[in-house]
């Protein structure tokens, strides 16, 4: 009788570290896509995190001059690492 109550037990124990390894495994590290200016080995990119759905200001500093733009929800490629070092946001809307 102990092993008929045990391995349901068992069975929802299993199934339930195999969940959360998936859960885990499918959604995307937040270390990923950071909110504001990040870049990758050739790209620069800036991602507005927000859900609001504003669009904001930031500037952008590309090869020593800076570029104010505006940009909306999400990633937002802003150019070859080689050109863009930085962006940030200004503090406004548009």
């Amino acid at each position: 009788m102990r092993v008929r109550q045990s391995l349901p037990a068992l069975v929802g124990a299993v199934a339930m570290v195999l969940g959360m390894s998936t859960a885990s495994a499918a959604a995307p590290s937040a270390a990923a896509t950071p909110c504001g200016y990040y870049a990758t080995s050739s790209d620069s990119y800036y991602n507005h995190c927000t859900s609001d759905g504003s669009r904001i200001v930031i500037e952008v500093e590309v090869s020593g001059w800076n570029d104010e733009r505006c940009v909306g929800p999400g990633i937002t490629w802003l150019g070859s690492k080689s050109e863009v070092s930085d962006a940030w946001y200004v503090g406004r809307t548009c």
